[in-house]
């Protein structure tokens, strides 16, 4: 799928300078969309959902947006999911089940496929720096990454 077809099902939109004829590639393994990553079931360990499974409104859902209120990251398609992770990380966004292919769109990185699977969406976390009482302090600790 193109991601002008995509953008023309969703509603969505990307920046200008995006190519829109380019194919949205689905991929079936371990993948990285900005501070977002899509690691397949298997490979999450200790992770476990609490129930609150539903299936994806026909919209699509933010499951995150940037702290200034900008560039969210916007999953769309056909699943079932939840946001109710239990993660020790405290990284997980939502784990989904896909039978069909379903994308992540995003203003500046366009769209990405997660292919059919289960699968848990998890923010990024960077090392090397951490916050105490607003001021950065560079310790080893670690951050979340937001947009």
């Amino acid at each position: 799928m193109h991601l002008a077809e995509l953008l023309d099902r969703t509603g969505l939109d990307v920046l200008a300078h995006l190519d829109r004829q380019v194919d949205v590639p689905v991929i079936d393994g371990l993948q990285a969309q900005g501070d977002l990553i899509v690691v397949p079931e298997a490979m999450t360990g200790a992770v476990r959902t609490r129930d609150g499974w539903h299936s994806l409104p026909a919209e699509g859902a933010e499951l995150v947006r940037g702290g200034d209120g900008t560039n969210p990251h916007t999953l769309v398609g056909s699943c079932e999911l939840t946001v109710q992770v239990a993660d020790p990380e405290r990284l997980a966004v939502a784990l989904l089940h896909n039978a069909g292919p379903v994308y992540l769109v995003h203003p500046e990185h366009g769209a990405t496929g997660i292919a059919p699977g289960y699968w848990l969406v998890r923010r990024q976390r960077e090392a090397g720096a951490s916050r105490r009482l607003g001021m950065s302090v560079h310790e080893g600790g670690t951050v979340l990454v937001a947009d």
